[in-house]
Parts: structure tokens; sequence; C-alpha cells
């Protein structure tokens, strides 16, 4: 489904996820720090993209990076929108990262590769933390997410072919239920009725995949 059928911004909120924020010391470096350092048990949640992938053959590897900024007013999730001419996901929020490359030696080699091609962020700026777990998309890919946290000051440089903005998000709004909106769509030919979340924050709407690896960052945080 590299191209879409149906506008996810127009379809109704079914719900809302509503559980409560994660508490505001698990939001600082030093909390996020002490929760990787030594991860709780947790369960993350089976996406529909899941449950819905036909068995066409083994998923594409790829990675993306969670680019957590220190910012003095707290801490924000660095996003970016695609172009809107790309085959896949044209015009989406979405995390920096990519397909692994031959030369890539791990799942972070290539977040921290796909990160600097598309935004210029250099990795002198990354500590990373550790990895979520595998997010499969309807796409055919096996999606590793990489939480990091950069500090400032770096420079950017978005990538004109991929990236046509790249922005920031509170992270306190991002880790909060009541952010978290449930919509469906009704799939043509019989494929079923496909449920996303989404967290529309401000003039960006930030929905599927993206969404669905942050819902698991939220779950990891608050456990």
């Amino acid at each position: 489904m590299s191209k879409l059928l149906f506008d996810p911004e127009l379809l109704p909120i079914d719900s809302i996820a509503g559980e409560p924020a994660v508490a505001p010391q698990r939001l600082t470096i030093e909390g996020l720090r002490g929760q990787f350092s030594n991860p709780p048990l947790w369960q993350p949640e089976v996406s529909d993209e899941q449950l819905m992938r036909k068995a066409t053959g083994a998923p594409t590897p790829a990675s993306v990076l969670l680019p957590i900024i220190a910012r003095d007013g707290g801490l924000t999730l660095l996003l970016t929108q695609r172009t809107a001419h790309l085959n896949d996901h044209a015009g989406q929020v979405s995390l920096p990262g990519g397909r692994m490359d031959e030369i890539d030696t791990s799942a972070i080699e290539t977040a921290l590769r796909e990160t600097e091609e598309e935004v210029g962020l250099h990795r002198r700026h990354i500590e990373v933390l550790g990895t979520l777990p595998d997010y499969i998309t309807g796409t055919g890919f096996r999606v590793t997410p990489v939480v990091s946290l950069v500090q400032p000051p770096f420079e950017l440089r978005a990538d004109p072919f991929e990236v046509a903005e790249i922005f920031e998000v509170p992270l306190a709004f991002l880790m909060n239920g009541m952010n978290h909106q449930r919509r469906a769509v009704d799939l043509p030919d019989g494929a079923g009725r496909r449920t996303f979340y989404a967290m529309p924050y401000e003039r960006f709407f930030i929905w599927g995949a993206t969404a669905g690896m942050l819902r698991n960052l939220f779950h990891f945080l608050r456990a």
C-alpha cells in the first residue's frame, strides 16, 4: 500500500486511547537514560499493519531514529515531513531513517547513516539509548526504532529530494494517551478494516507506523 487509497485526516475519530501521561520525571535526560539502562517488563502493541500484512516473503530490514532533543524548555522529538513526489509515504510525517544497506553493520548504524543523509544531523551529536521492538509495516518493512538523545547546538540540512520540512514536537505531548486518537478505514476489495493511531499536532498529522512506534515508546516509558 505505497499509494494511499484514503485520506487519514478526513476519517472520523473512533476513540481516544486516554491512558495517563508518562510521569514528568521520566521525560528528562536522566529519566530516559535510567529507563533504557534498566529496561522494565512491558508489552508492545500489535498493530493492524502487522496483522493484515500478507505473507509475501521476509520483510525488508529498515531502521528509524527517534531523535529526542534536549531543549532548555523540555525534551522534543525531531520529525520530518516527506516530499510529495516520493513513491512510498509521500507527504507523510516520518522519523528519519530508511532501509538497511549492505554497508551497514547494525540497525543502529542504518538509523545513524540515514539520519545524517536525510536531515544532516551528524552522529557526534547523538547518544543512542537503545532500541524498541521491531515494527512490521503494511508496505513490507521490518523497522527497528532507535531511541536517542541529541544535544544542541547542531546543524541540520534537509535532503530536498526526500524531506520537505523538519520540525519538533514536545515529547510530553506525544507521551500522553489523551493525544492518541484511534481512527479506522474500511479497505477496498474485502481487505478488511484497518485501525490506526493518529497524534495531530498543530498543522502536522502524525499517524500510521510513526504513531505506532511512538505508542510503543509510550508504553515502554510508562512501564
